[in-house]
């Protein structure tokens, strides 16, 4: 038996926002970020709208990139005192990931951080509150998905939690909060969602219901995303609907080992943070030359190029043009083809690969990867992306 699961409303288009107007409930704590969405108004429109609902309010603010553990427990502990029935996170996929997790922790205060990292393992939710996200940013799709990701700064890693328990039951995707990110965010993110959607496809777990929404969204990143990085507003809200049909594709058919790659590494180095939609961005060619030694990877792959009106003389062809294509659009996302590159220190890569490669084998996206990968493979793989090799293996 297999599941599918989204939240149970979803509103969208320009001034979809108002719709917390009409929201039922008596408290409400907002989780958000660093500031953006305060400056550019839209955390004041959200207040407006909850007190003409005749909702109370309480402010979480500040939820940091990567949120900690440390933040979640913070959060967690405020809304004990505040003890709302609605938890809504407007932002980027940060203060949305935390807010899931303050979650868990609110209305299970005796659980801990170990029992939620084992997938599908949290306690029944909605005991206390139910959960209303709005994305700032076209990439995470956290607003529609099952995942939340936390890091462990002791150790610098990052842990995704899963479990359908944490899809929100609301999500309100208005484009005119994704008009603000910056080029270089609109970039990553937008790479997010492509790396979101390539590997729901060939997951382990697609099904007849993930397999449309994946392909829509390759097509409509394909299309628009170049256009949204340059600022074009129509093309920036259709990649804000492309990312969430990712999401919910992802969601349901769950992803593989580029992202095992990019929370095992997003902290890893002292050179520089690399950010998760980069991370993706680079990984994503060199995966799929791995992955396509596996029949049905490689027919799938194969699939997507077509699909996007790529031609080829066999499926080699089409997965080549296909690496080509990801390649040729991260040179005009200014995103760096290898980790050398991006500017990691090689001795501290060749120091830590090796660990860093045994925990991408344990992540939780793994599982479900089209091709199984050894930790000595996971190396090597490691290897042709920091020095841009090819992946002959």
């Amino acid at each position: 038996m297999a599941r599918f699961t989204l939240p149970r409303d979803l509103y969208y288009g320009k001034g979809s926002l108002e719709v917390l107007k009409t929201l039922k409930g008596k408290k409400a704590i907002i989780v958000v970020g660093g500031g953006s969405m305060k400056r550019f108004g839209f955390l004041d429109k959200v207040l407006d709208y909850l007190k003409e609902a005749g909702i109370e309010t309480q402010l979480f603010e500040n939820v940091e990139p990567d949120p900690s553990v440390e933040t979640v427990m913070r959060g967690a502990e405020a809304m004990r005192k505040f003890e709302p029935d609605w938890i809504i996170s407007i932002g980027g996929g940060s203060p949305i990931d935390a807010a899931k997790a303050m979650w868990a922790f609110y209305e299970y205060p005796e659980t801990t951080f170990e029992d939620l990292i084992t997938p599908f393992n949290f306690p029944e939710l909605r005991q206390k509150a139910k959960f209303l996200a709005i994305p700032s940013t076209s990439g995470t799709a956290t607003e529609v998905t099952a995942f939340s990701v936390i890091t462990d700064y002791s150790s610098g890693v990052k842990y995704p939690l899963a479990d359908f328990n944490i899809t929100p039951d609301v999500a309100v995707v208005d484009p005119e909060l994704a008009e603000t990110m910056p080029p270089t965010l609109t970039a990553h993110t937008g790479m997010d969602a492509l790396t979101h959607a390539i590997e729901a496809y060939v997951s382990t777990l697609n099904s007849p219901f993930t397999d449309p929404l994946a392909l829509k969204a390759i097509q409509m990143v394909f299309e628009e995303l170049i256009d949204s990085y340059k600022g074009d507003s129509k093309a920036r809200e259709q990649m804000h609907y492309a990312q969430c049909l990712a999401g919910m594709a992802f969601s349901n058919a769950l992803l593989g080992i580029v992202h095992s790659m990019a929370h095992k590494t997003g902290a890893a180095f002292s050179t520089g943070h690399i950010p998760h939609g980069c991370a993706n961005a680079i990984y994503l060619p060199y995966v799929i030359q791995f992955n396509s030694k596996n029949e049905e990877a490689k027919s799938r792959y194969a699939y997507i190029a077509k699909f996007i009106g790529i031609t080829g003389d066999s499926e080699e062809d089409l997965i080549h043009k296909l690496c080509a294509k990801i390649d040729d659009y991260n040179v005009k996302l200014g995103i760096p083809k290898t980790l050398k590159e991006f500017g990691i220190n090689e001795e501290e890569f060749k120091t830590k690969v090796a660990k860093i490669a045994e925990l991408a084998v344990g992540d939780a996206c793994t599982g479900s990867n089209p091709r199984q990968i050894t930790p000595d493979l996971m190396e090597k793989l490691f290897n042709c992306i920091y020095y841009g090799t090819e992946v002959n293996f």
